[in-house]
């Protein structure tokens, strides 16, 4: 089946998603609106998400906000994409023709398969590169064709890999980013995640095989994001004045809901 990337049906897909050098690292007391005042949350009777744990969505807040930033980047690209998928010779972006063939190869495959082609091509074409070195900020979230030019971090390789899967036939309803605490390294790390007959697999930068949620070690996912929401896994506790005075690593707090 071939991929069709015209614009009006890809912002149809997209715009209703956002799609996390890694090590995100806190940066203090936050402002009204990040995790620490994560705004209204309506909690998801559902536990259907990566980790089988329940979770409430954020209505608004830092990390909301940065999703929605994310969809309006995401336009820009899915129209370079639909310009250069109808002419290739044509098209003037090295970037898209590269994601559009990294979609192409995956096509030609199918289930697990088509998962792990998105998650090797990516990992191996992105350059790593952290957000400090790159923008002298401590957490940028880039659209997948930024990424490919400039490099990026986990979040980077995480939208980069969820537009792809989305491209190459995935349904987005099995497509997440999840942002999990690193217990180990003591920082914030991004994935992506895909339901394969019921099972969700991670896609993550460090690695090239993918990982089943269930057999995840040293993390504990905070928060989870899918084509319509941002949603807090609901035992992610919030980072307290107590804790703070007491040296306590922040368990979801980082420069991620700034």
């Amino acid at each position: 089946m071939a991929i069709s990337v015209n614009s009006r049906a890809l912002r149809a897909v997209f715009l209703a998603c956002g799609f996390l050098t890694c090590g995100m690292a806190w940066s203090g007391p936050a402002a009204a609106g990040t995790l620490l005042s994560p705004g209204t949350a309506v909690l998801i009777k559902r536990s259907t998400e990566p980790f089988g744990q329940p979770t409430a969505m954020l209505l608004d807040g830092g990390l909301h906000q940065k999703w929605q930033r994310m969809q309006r980047r995401l336009d820009d690209d899915l129209v370079q994409l639909a310009l250069c998928e109808g002419d290739r010779e044509g098209c003037v972006s090295p970037a898209a023709l590269q994601f559009l063939a990294i979609v192409d190869a995956a096509r030609l495959r199918d289930g697990r398969a088509r998962l792990g082609e998105i998650n090797r091509a990516i990992n191996l074409a992105v350059r790593p590169v952290s957000d400090l070195a790159q923008y002298g900020e401590l957490d940028v979230w880039a659209s997948p064709l930024a990424t490919l030019i400039r490099g990026g971090d986990c979040e980077d390789y995480a939208i980069a890999k969820l537009v792809a899967l989305r491209l190459a036939g995935i349904s987005p309803d099995d497509l997440r980013i999840v942002i999990m605490r690193d217990t180990v390294r003591g920082e914030d790390h991004a994935v992506a995640a895909a339901r394969l007959d019921g099972h969700w697999l991670t896609l993550d930068n460090r690695r090239m095989a993918m990982v089943e949620d269930s057999d995840i070690r040293n993390y504990r996912p905070t928060h989870v994001l899918d084509q319509h929401s941002v949603m807090r896994y609901t035992d992610a506790p919030v980072l307290t004045a107590a804790a703070r005075g007491n040296g306590e690593a922040p368990a979801v707090i980082s420069a991620l809901a700034d």
